[in-house]
């Protein structure tokens, strides 16, 4: 386990241990790196000298006090001082009884920031000259001490923002702007305001003046009592107009008065959910500090059956294997070899669970698999252990990298590679099948939209990690007996990943891809972005259909559980008649009445008209409803006639039931199942033979990480011979070759004027002679 090493004798650089249980974040911005000890508060009275001295004598009481070790010089290391913390400020003196009389320094929480170090060791600094480097006697007296502080911080803060009455301060730039603008437009409107009531008050007098001359002519009676009330009237209207004027700069001037209230309030809100992300972020860490902490006071003794070799924990990668982005990291997802429990029935004899032994090779294992699986398709995986390790430790310093960056354990991942995910898109091949059959083209194109979103719903309950393919590595699925299709995936490139898909059926269809995955790590959302296009062809009719996918969120990375969300728009084309299908994935919202998961869609022909809607969720169904147009009706009632129209309802596709205790084989359907059941004549690249995967199915994740790290360590010394070879090519002037598919050619799309790797066939002729000469060994 990851020890709780005492503080050394100075506060040199320290190694990466993780804060003690209940320890609160740090103030944002904290520094990771330790400063200088030179910057500790030298002797002398301090600034805050009285206000401390006043509050420990009596002056409301101070809020902690006690002794501390405080870093001094290199020469006389850690000094015992007694600090007191009162008001938001934390004063220390040499004894107690020097409170009295003299302060050797004070620092202001409202604006420093609070670092743990290690187990007993925390700094405060305030960003400038002060620095305190201290040391309590315990890890139990350091967490005290560090929640007084954060709490003494948070009230400092508070009060200082509401006694600041300038409010410009802690308010960003764009608020200001937008605040300012949102004022200069009030104050243009006052203007116009006021233009308008000085012409109503000059037109009103020079009416007034015109009735008074009136009034002075020899006029009836009854017309000088009219004049009289014209005049009242007008002398009314400048009144109402003066007191609308005085009510508008009174707004104005109440909107100038009050900006700066709702300015700080902005601000405090805005700091209230930064400090609630690095809580979450801290207890996070603490989490995985408790649970590392936990494994070390069990580990069982030596004797213990099932036990072998030292105690020596796993779990504790060295210093520098999470670190940053750069090419030695390329190849690997597992810097950690993580300890499978005891308490899952799997039990160890060293580094092998009983039952297999030791000195039977993956190879013997793999075709006594192949004998008992290959008459019929299994239903039922090994369950996955119930191993839990979090996921924070692991992604804390991969924020803003590519998912295929990231180095991830097995414990994270489900048995099964990239490919095989590819190659799930199949399991609802019966539309395509269905598809190919329909006469016209546009509902066709309403099973091609259903067929679009099943390929999503094995993803609802999916939120572990497949395999990343190695450069070469192949996946087939033979199901031309059974279901009239067989599939070839590919693994094209590593750098960026690109994998290339191909699918024939005997029912007249032919599905192929390129898919890219890029990714990247959000804090508290991992997205996935998946870059090609997908293409459609059926031969009877000839329509070809081409179409992307959508973008794939999962939430709740650092806590919570995880769950997935499908957003954005697919557009699917004929290219051969123009029609074209939109369909929009409704990303989840709390605030939102609607369905979760919703999907809806439209299937439209070359001029616009709308013909089909679709309507209905990704995970579960697909409905389809059949727009009638009538006379004089325009598309919006006629779409809303059409969900109204109960029995012009189409069901296109719905999922398939989940096996029985899919919960405990990794949410696997029943297609997933069978994916990666050992097949013999499949070629020596496939999926199925690559030994970290199946060691990790089998539940023996300890070994699958070091098989997994084997394996990328041997492409990455190929990557690094090609390269070598390139430069040496290159020098020379003679032709190199860049590495090729072997299945696979990129060619230009005549359709999409894409570049994409399409099959150039002979796989399934090679399987059926058994000729995998030209397979590289990358296992």
């Amino acid at each position: 386990m990851a020890e709780l090493r005492a503080a050394a004798p100075g506060p040199g650089p320290a190694a990466a241990a993780l804060p003690g249980p209940m320890a609160l974040p740090a103030a944002p911005g904290a520094a990771p790196a330790l400063p200088s000890p030179a910057a500790g508060g030298g002797a002398g009275p301090g600034p805050g000298a009285a206000a401390a001295a006043s509050a420990a004598a009596g002056g409301g009481g101070p809020a902690r006090e006690g002794w501390l070790f405080k870093w001094t010089n290199y020469i006389k290391g850690y000094q015992r001082r007694w600090f007191v913390l009162s008001n938001g400020l934390l004063s220390y003196y040499r004894s107690k009884a020097e409170m009295r009389h003299t302060c050797r320094g004070t620092i202001n929480l409202a604006t420093a920031n609070i670092t743990v170090e290690d187990s007993c060791n925390f700094i405060i600094s305030n960003g400038g000259a002060q620095t305190y480097h201290l040391k309590a006697s315990s890890e139990v007296e350091r967490q005290r001490w560090v929640t007084a502080l954060e709490l003494a911080k948070a009230k400092a803060v508070k009060m200082l923002e509401e006694s600041d009455d300038s409010g410009d301060e802690s308010v960003s730039q764009t608020d200001k702007t937008e605040l300012q603008s949102t004022l200069r437009t009030l104050s243009s409107k006052v203007e116009d305001l006021s233009t308008c009531n000085d012409l109503i008050a000059k037109h009103g007098t020079a009416l007034q003046r015109s009735l008074s001359e009136l009034e002075t002519l020899r006029l009836p009676a009854e017309s000088t009592e009219k004049i009289k009330q014209v005049n009242e009237r007008a002398t009314l209207f400048r009144i109402t107009s003066n007191a609308m004027i005085n009510a508008c700069r009174d707004f104005l001037m109440l909107a100038q008065t009050h900006s700066k209230k709702w300015q700080k309030s902005l601000q405090h809100e805005r700091d209230q959910r930064i400090r609630l992300e690095e809580t979450l972020e801290q207890l996070a860490k603490q989490h995985n500090h408790l649970e590392r902490a936990f494994r070390g006071a069990t580990v069982l003794p030596a004797s213990a059956p099932g036990t072998g070799g030292s105690a020596k924990d796993p779990c504790c990668p060295a210093k520098g294997d999470l670190s940053d982005e750069d090419d030695d990291n390329e190849f690997f997802d597992a810097p950690e070899i993580i300890t499978m429990p005891e308490s899952m029935g799997h039990k160890r004899t060293g580094s092998n669970i009983s039952g297999t032994s030791s000195d039977i090779s993956l190879d013997e294992q793999y075709k006594h698999q192949v004998e008992d699986t290959k008459k019929e398709k299994r239903t039922r995986i090994p369950y996955k252990p119930n191993y839990s390790l979090n996921l924070w430790s692991i992604m804390k310093n991969c924020i803003g990298k590519e998912l295929s960056k990231i180095p991830m354990p097995v414990n994270f991942n489900e048995p099964l590679s990239m490919l095989q995910r590819l190659t799930e898109d199949l399991e609802y091949h019966e539309l395509l099948d269905r598809a190919a059959k329909c006469e016209s083209s546009l509902e066709q194109l309403c099973y091609v939209a259903a067929f679009t979103v099943s390929s999503y719903s094995t993803t609802v309950f999916r939120t572990s990690k497949p395999f990343n393919p190695l450069l070469g590595e192949t996946f087939e699925l033979d199901r031309l007996e059974e279901n009239g299709y067989r599939s070839l995936c590919e693994q094209v490139s590593h750098h960026p990943p690109a994998a290339a898909h191909h699918a024939d059926s005997k029912h007249g269809w032919t599905l192929r891809q390129e898919i890219k995955i890029t990714s990247k790590f959000r804090g508290k959302y991992l997205s996935i972005m998946p870059l090609g296009t997908i293409h459609c062809v059926f031969h009877s009719s000839g329509n070809h259909y081409t179409w992307k996918k959508v973008t794939t969120t999962v939430h709740n990375i650092i806590v919570g559980k995880l769950w997935i969300d499908q957003s954005g728009e697919i557009e699917i084309v004929n290219h051969k008649t123009g029609d074209k299908c939109n369909l929009k994935f409704v990303p989840y919202s709390y605030f939102s009445r609607d369905v979760a998961r919703k999907v809806t869609g439209e299937v439209t022909d070359p001029a616009g008209k709308v013909h089909f809607v679709l309507l209905g969720t990704w995970d579960e169904k697909m409905d389809c409803y059949k727009v009638t147009l009538g006379a004089g009706d325009n598309g919006a009632e006629g779409r809303q006639r059409a969900h109204e129209a109960e029995d012009s309802r189409v069901l296109l596709w719905k999922r398939n039931p989940l096996p029985k205790y899919a919960e405990n084989m990794y949410y696997f359907s029943e297609l997933a199942l069978t994916l990666n059941a050992p097949e013999s004549g499949t070629a020596p690249t496939d999926s199925r033979r690559r030994p970290d995967q199946r060691l990790m199915e089998n539940g023996r994740w300890d070994e699958a990480n070091a098989e997994k790290q084997r394996l990328e360590e041997k492409q990455r010394i190929s990557r690094k011979r090609r390269e070598a070879e390139a430069a040496r090519a290159t020098e020379d002037g003679t032709p190199y070759d860049p590495y090729k598919p072997l299945w696979f050619e990129r060619k230009k799309d005549p359709v999409t004027q894409e570049l994409a790797h399409v099959y150039k066939g002979g796989y399934w002729e090679s399987k059926e002679k058994q000729d995998w000469t030209l397979c590289p060994d990358i296992f």
